[in-house]
């Protein structure tokens, strides 16, 4: 089954209880927390909100992902934004404090 790793870090690793998992692709980056929320209730609301979020190593924009997909519903799915293909890498990066 074609799939891609997301690896989780911080808060987000000790909210699903895990460091990382496969997900099946491909997937728009659009429907990432959705498809997150169903398996770990009440993960967008605590965790995924205030994370960062990369895609092979890039910081990728959820909330302008977002709003360009709702924007424009007549837009293809390339054009409308991201999709996590199958062997793409994705990290839910929280922000960490230091002191």
């Amino acid at each position: 089954m074609p799939s891609f790793s997301i690896l989780y870090f911080a808060s987000a690793s000790s909210y699903t209880g895990r460091s990382s998992e496969l997900i099946p692709a491909p997937m728009p980056l659009t429907e990432l927390f959705a498809a997150l929320e169903s398996r770990y209730p009440g993960i967008e609301k605590k965790i995924l909100q205030s994370c960062a979020v990369t895609v092979n190593l890039e910081y990728v924009d959820m909330e302008k992902q977002s709003s360009e997909s709702a924007s424009d519903a007549t837009k293809s799915q390339s054009e409308a934004g991201l999709v996590i293909q199958s062997g793409d890498e994705v990290a839910l990066i929280p922000p960490v404090s230091s002191g």
